[in-house]
């Protein structure tokens, strides 16, 4: 018996992940976050902070390697042939796990073959907003206009193919409305252009607009997520104002290559899922316009299958051509 209770005591003061691969415990040496964004930008600040905390909770250093450029295919396709052990994961999103095989099916990767998913970790959520100079005080309203002019209402994104057009794409596709597509080169151009009155509307970002609408510059009519977001709470939904359904963001989740054990991934969930938790983090994230979107990999691989068929229905309902 005291040699039973000795071997149990051993077991729970080892380390958070089981024995993982032969005797050897995870994790036993460094790891690398791939970050497919900029240093700077609100990704890199969560990945940053999410790092910080696994450090602690694992009991291993961890590093952010950015790899920004190509919405994230080139740092997936990496991360792909990388090994399944643990040491390698990737800050992916809906730009590598979604829109980049809505847009080109020939991408040398599968998101649900080629990857972990381990889980989502925030959703990023835009808010359709209109120049001041539009006649619409509510989403029906707004379609109402459109419906009566065909074509005619200049609606912006931050490029082709970015998660502003294909969020168009699905809201014509379920409104039965048609406008004008006008693509820029990113957020902050897209947001000037409402504001100059170049276009009339867009999907944005909420810490890109959000001041506009508080100075009154800009008309917030709904926000794409199923629920409202903390960020701005008094807006309501897509969803609430008839268009029943509608939910589409970015995501941002945890992945790492395919055929990682299971024990690995059931460590990295609970320190995850502990790490988004706790109130400085929480606290940032509603600053930067993300919601928490974890729920373990069940749910992030239904997510990405439903993602999957959003998005490549909203690319062959708008035409959009892959470059």
């Amino acid at each position: 018996m005291k040699l039973s209770l000795a071997l149990a005591a051993i077991l729970l003061a080892a380390p958070v992940a089981a024995l993982a691969q032969g005797t050897a415990p995870y994790p036993s040496r460094p790891m690398r976050l791939v970050v497919p964004a900029a240093p700077g930008g609100n990704p890199d600040v969560l990945a940053r902070m999410l790092t910080q905390k696994l450090q602690t909770a694992l009991g291993a250093s961890m590093v952010v390697d950015n790899q920004p450029g190509a919405g994230g295919i080139s740092a997936a396709i990496g991360i792909a042939k990388t090994s399944p052990d643990g040491y390698t994961l990737f800050f992916g999103d809906s730009g590598s796990m979604a829109i980049g095989s809505a847009l080109n099916p020939k991408l040398p990767y599968h998101p649900l073959q080629d990857f972990t998913l381990i889980t989502a970790l925030a959703s990023v959520p835009t808010v359709l907003v209109t120049n001041p100079g539009v006649p619409a005080a509510n989403l029906q309203e707004f379609l109402s206009f459109a419906r009566a002019r065909p074509g005619q209402v200049n609606f912006g994104s931050a490029g082709i193919g970015s998660i502003h057009h294909l969020t168009l794409a699905i809201l014509e596709l379920e409104s039965g409305t048609k406008m004008l597509h006008v693509p820029y080169k990113g957020g902050s151009p897209l947001v000037a252009a409402v504001l100059a009155g170049e276009v009339q509307a867009g999907f944005s970002g909420i810490p890109n607009v959000a001041q506009s609408i508080r100075a009154g510059k800009l008309k917030v009519l709904g926000i794409s997520l199923a629920k409202r977001s903390k960020s701005l709470p008094d807006v309501p939904t897509l969803d609430e104002q008839g268009l029943k359904g509608f939910d589409v963001s970015t995501t941002i989740g945890l992945q790492a290559a395919a055929g990682l054990p299971r024990t690995i991934v059931s460590a990295l969930q609970s320190a995850v899922a502990k790490a988004l938790r706790e109130p400085d983090v929480a606290e940032r994230m509603a600053t930067m316009g993300m919601e928490l979107a974890e729920n373990g990999s069940d749910h992030y691989v239904q997510f990405v299958k439903d993602d999957l068929q959003r998005f490549a229905a909203a690319v062959k309902a708008a035409g959009i051509k892959f470059e």
